[in-house]
């Protein structure tokens, strides 16, 4: 059984961090790239960022230099520190899974796996 499970959104205002974190099972994760998308009011679904299977970031303009990515595969386990947030943050946030890595058109590509997704909501 292939599960995805986001887990840490909440609650924050402007200028705060918060941790989400994808934990995988079903697959070993070492093989695949994970992506973060969000879906805000109002708004289509966007990449957020990428991790390939060997460690390489991509960053959606508006997020770079807040937000990182970084994977842990022996607890199968996806990051996405993100700091200074923003009303416009707010949103949806899901990771997904594909394989073999991100590409650099990633988020325009088809992941084949989706977790349920976190809520986060940036507001005073």
């Amino acid at each position: 059984q292939v599960q995805l499970v986001e887990s840490g959104g909440g609650l924050v205002q402007p200028g705060g961090s918060l941790i989400l974190a994808c934990t995988v099972s079903g697959f070993a994760l070492d093989y695949f790239a994970i992506g973060w998308f969000r879906q805000g009011p109002g708004k289509e679904r966007e990449g957020v960022s990428c991790i390939s299977s060997g460690g390489a970031t991509y960053y959606l303009d508006s997020v770079e230099g807040r937000f990182s990515n970084s994977r842990d595969d022996a607890k199968g386990t996806v990051y996405l520190q993100m700091n200074s947030l923003k009303p416009d943050d707010t949103g949806l946030y899901y990771c997904a899974a594909r394989s073999p890595g991100c590409g650099e058109t990633w988020s325009s590509v088809s992941f084949d796996y989706w977790g349920q997704g976190t809520q986060v909501t940036v507001s005073s």
